[in-house]
């Protein structure tokens, strides 16, 4: 063969290898945009969905939940007992290194659920203050003790996630906020906050290597930016398609839409401080009837909620189906109000986030605008995020538009937290400082119930008294989760039921 001939054919061949690697690199990596950015790499430094999310792929729980339907299943954790009320043994894997190589023992576990009561380090405190006792039976099986009953202690496990003691204990508490050490099926690479986060396939991952390689993250909270991204080919799948560009996304023959009836249920969180006018069941129940729930659902939401009756969610133990929305209805609303002594209405602060939920602000405004039809004049308070949850964590409202899911998918757990009088350990996101001791008593007397069809049976109808009865709080509407990825690119994508995007769960052709 002559030299030009070689030279020429060893051009194509080379060419021909490129492209093949090329389209296997392409194959192996996914870059996409998420309408949340990651606060740290500290995994129990932030309880934040958007958070939660990001350390599922550098980490492991002792337990996980699977996409689609979010069942709870194993994890670090081979499985585990409950012998009694208090006592929880759990039975590790083995075999397992973390990232830098160290094994995985019953030692990490114990480092890392001490540590979560440390509210330095830790927005778990309610969990970490819960815990009486870990001991380490031997390296792979270990022994932790709770204060108090805790039925849905196990359902919690995916969300705590297990560090490396040697490591951790080592390093500089700043390092752990930028560089984490996990068993996960992912390593960081890369993190410009605010701007990109990168990671790697860990090749050595317990459960086999992930098929996605490479992945970029991009967190881009502007909606149309986040849409102007997909299309041009920046990213190949977002979460958060706001309802106002879906028939745009649709009609764009580059774009598919993948959705899901979200968890999450948005609802206004009331008081009920004596001597104000809302304490009065026959006010909260005006309150609730003159909102027009279907208008909001079509014209704000455009379509993408189902309305809502309670704020469990059906996957979660004690959502109830017998019960049913108070009717859209003014005039009832206005009545109630004369029958309570308002009938020149009051007022009220009606308070909320303007960066959270999907349309936040705007159903808060119409919310104010229906109760002023009905002579109750709501003054709007909607904030940054950054600035509402504080309030409510220190409970300084009256009156606010918030949104809920249980990832432990247990009523009680949601009941204990937002609804249960404010003190030590309960009420820690009761913003309201609603009080009323029938509800406490019902939910305490709960704790011990662990028989699942018991357990659902008197939570279905705790739910029903706090619902109906009380009014604890106006449900709205339950969210739709809606993403986009760009057709033709072999992408196979599942969204979970807590709205994590867990990479190892992606594939692509």
């Amino acid at each position: 063969m002559k030299k030009a001939s070689i030279v020429l054919f060893l051009g194509i061949f080379m060419g021909f290898m490129l492209g093949l690697t090329g389209q296997a690199a392409a194959a192996s990596s996914i870059t996409v945009a998420v309408d949340s950015p990651p606060r740290t790499m500290n995994p129990h430094g932030s309880d934040a969905d958007s958070n939660l999310s990001v350390m599922a792929n550098f980490f492991d729980g002792l337990m996980q939940r699977k996409a689609p339907k979010g069942e709870l299943s194993p994890a670090l954790a081979l499985r585990y007992e409950h012998p009694d009320l208090l006592t929880w043994k759990f039975y590790l894997r083995k075999g397992v290194t973390f990232h830098n190589g160290n094994p995985f023992t019953a030692a990490d576990v114990k480092f890392s659920f001490e540590r979560l009561s440390n509210p330095d380090v830790s927005e778990f405190i309610n969990t970490g203050k819960s815990i009486a006792a870990i001991d380490i039976i031997d390296d792979y099986t270990v022994v932790i003790k709770t204060k108090d009953p805790i039925p849905w202690f196990a359902n919690n496990m995916h969300q705590i996630y297990i560090m490396d003691k040697e490591s951790s204990e080592a390093r500089d508490p700043g390092e752990l906020e930028v560089k984490p050490i996990g068993t996960g099926a992912y390593k960081l690479v890369e993190w410009v906050k605010g701007s990109y986060l990168k990671m790697a396939a860990n090749e050595d991952y317990w459960e086999g290597p992930p098929p996605i390689k490479n992945v970029e993250l991009r967190p881009i909270t502007e909606s149309s930016t986040r849409f102007a991204a997909l299309v041009s080919g920046q990213v190949e799948l977002v979460s958060g398609v706001p309802v106002e560009l879906y028939q745009k996304v649709i009609q764009n023959p580059k774009l598919d839409v993948v959705s899901r009836p979200a968890r999450r249920s948005i609802f206004l969180a009331l008081g009920n401080k004596q001597e104000t006018p809302w304490a009065d069941i026959r006010v909260r129940k005006a309150m609730y009837m003159a909102i027009n729930e279907d208008e909001i659902i079509e014209k704000i939401m455009r379509g993408h909620a189902a309305p809502a009756a309670q704020v469990p969610d059906p996957p979660t133990i004690g959502y109830n189906p017998g019960i049913s929305r108070l009717p859209y209805n003014p005039e009832k609303a206005k009545e109630l109000l004369g029958e309570a002594g308002y009938g020149n209405g009051f007022e009220i602060t009606l308070s909320g986030p303007n960066d959270r939920y999907v349309q936040d602000e705007k159903i808060a405004e119409a919310v104010a605008k229906y109760l002023a039809k009905v002579g109750i004049k709501a003054t709007l308070d909607v904030k940054p995020k950054s600035i509402f949850f504080p309030q409510v964590a220190r409970g300084e409202l009256d009156f606010y538009l918030i949104g809920w899911f249980d990832g432990a998918f247990d009523m009680g757990r949601t009941y204990f937290k937002l609804a249960h009088s404010r003190g030590e350990e309960f009420g820690g996101l009761n913003g309201t400082n609603y009080s009323d001791p029938t509800i406490d008593n019902l939910l305490e007397s709960t704790a011990g119930i662990v028989n699942p069809p018991d357990r659902k049976k008197v939570l279905q109808d705790l739910n029903k008294i706090a619902m109906v009865d009380k009014i604890v709080w106006i449900p709205l509407h339950y969210q739709q989760d809606i993403y986009a990825v760009q057709k033709g690119k072999g992408i196979t994508f599942h969204p979970r039921p807590d709205r994590w995007i867990v990479f190892k769960e992606i594939s692509r052709d």
